[in-house]
């Protein structure tokens, strides 16, 4: 069997992750056995940050919701159970951009809820 010499292919891996280390603190950018760890374990984390970055962005969407519902009158639960009863089929994000930028438009939104639900 040849013999196989694994210098090229070992040297392209190592220039990959200390380049993607680039910028990390001490040895961690230095230093292969140590760059590796660290970059495994970074993307592992962004991997996980973009998972919550979704729960996030929906938590703040509700918030916002929330306190233009209380403006208006009406509870967060109760609007949105107001306007699935009528039908009205519009996501949190659109609702919470509603109620900042927008008011008029979600006050009838509320009163729609509202009258659905005979508040």
């Amino acid at each position: 069997m040849a013999r196989v010499k694994k210098a090229l292919n070992a040297k392209k891996k190592h220039k990959k992750v200390l380049k993607s280390a680039k910028g990390f603190y001490g040895l961690k950018s230095k230093v292969f056995k140590a760059a590796n760890t660290a970059v495994m374990r970074a993307l592992r984390s962004a991997y996980i940050g973009r998972k919550n970055k979704k729960r996030e962005f929906r938590t703040l969407w509700i918030a916002r919701i929330s306190a233009a519902a209380r403006i208006n009158g009406i509870s967060y639960s109760k609007l949105m159970n107001g306007l699935k009863v009528s039908g009205i089929e519009i996501n949190r994000k659109m609702l919470s951009e509603m109620a900042i930028y927008d008011p008029s438009g979600f006050s009838q939104l509320v009163d729609t809820a509202k009258k659905q639900l005979k508040i």
